[in-house]
């Protein structure tokens, strides 16, 4: 078996739709899907019916884009229950969820856990002097605001921040808990490290990107790779020896007679790859 990923589906768009159905079967594999496959439930069943045929096992993290709570919505379902029935479809469809135990599986011979994360953002991807409560006017003195501000809620906590840190808490109990003598593999929407959520065009667009809380997991879980999305710039980089794969597909000008949707499925693990993480940590 081999494990491929790509995020960043944005699917609510005609051409991301119709590039699913270019997207190479490989059925003895699993997919992740890391985040912003669409904005609403059928944007998921959609990935869920064209993918699922494809490959042997679907691994699915929430992006931000899938929590909007979008004004033509008939259900206003918020925050963390947005995120609840999230989670029910995907166990209809038979998708792994960051709510779901991390499976093990066996990549040539080896035994390497899948730990699939949802952790969001706390705005600390900012300057030092830069007080939390004036991130978000920060960002906006470029002219930059991400649309979560009106379309992401924190509902039942206090904050975007609030729950950041809930998240973090109770992912790395559970982390802590599991056997790291194993290679791990962690997926996560948003980047782990603030030195990976480099936007050139938009740097101030870091504050919604990620959390320091997370800048060593990749050391203290025993990462064979970490895989991100939300970039929109696809990149392989390395920290500590270990493999950072950012693989967005993004929205139809960012790869449209660039590259093709499915050169965008990234492969992460194989029994080749794994080869070299062992030898690399030995």
């Amino acid at each position: 078996m081999k494990l491929y990923a790509i995020s960043d589906l944005h699917l609510g768009y005609e051409a991301n739709q119709r590039a699913l159905s270019g997207m190479t079967s490989r059925p003895t594999d699993w997919l992740i899907l890391a985040g912003d496959v669409g904005e609403t439930a059928a944007h998921l069943e959609l990935a869920f019916r064209e993918l699922k045929p494809r490959f042997a096992k679907l691994v699915w993290v929430p992006g931000n884009h899938e929590l909007w709570t979008l004004p033509s919505s008939e259900k206003k379902v918020r925050g963390r229950s947005k995120y609840d029935e999230l989670i029910d479809l995907c166990r209809f469809h038979g998708v792994l969820t960051p709510e779901d135990p991390f499976p093990i599986v066996t990549i040539g011979g080896k035994e390497v856990r899948i730990a699939p994360l949802f952790l969001l953002y706390d705005y600390s991807f900012r300057p030092l002097h830069i007080p939390i409560g004036r991130a978000v006017d920060w960002a906006r003195e470029e002219g930059i605001e991400c649309a979560d501000e009106v379309l992401l809620h924190p509902d039942p906590y206090a904050n975007l921040a609030e729950w950041c840190h809930a998240r973090c808490e109770i992912t790395e109990r559970r982390l802590q808990t599991s056997r790291n003598d194993l290679p791990t593999v962690l997926i996560n929407h948003f980047p782990l490290r603030e030195d990976l959520a480099r936007l050139p065009r938009i740097p101030r667009f870091s504050i919604w990107c990620g959390t320091r809380r997370t800048e060593d997991w990749h050391r203290r879980f025993n990462a064979a790779v970490v895989v991100s999305g939300h970039l929109h710039i696809r990149s392989t980089s390395y920290r500590d020896g270990v493999r950072f794969e950012e693989v967005s597909l993004g929205y139809p000008r960012q790869w449209s007679g660039l590259i093709t949707p499915d050169q965008c499925v990234r492969e992460i693990l194989s029994e080749r790859t794994l080869a070299r993480v062992t030898a690399a940590q030995a």
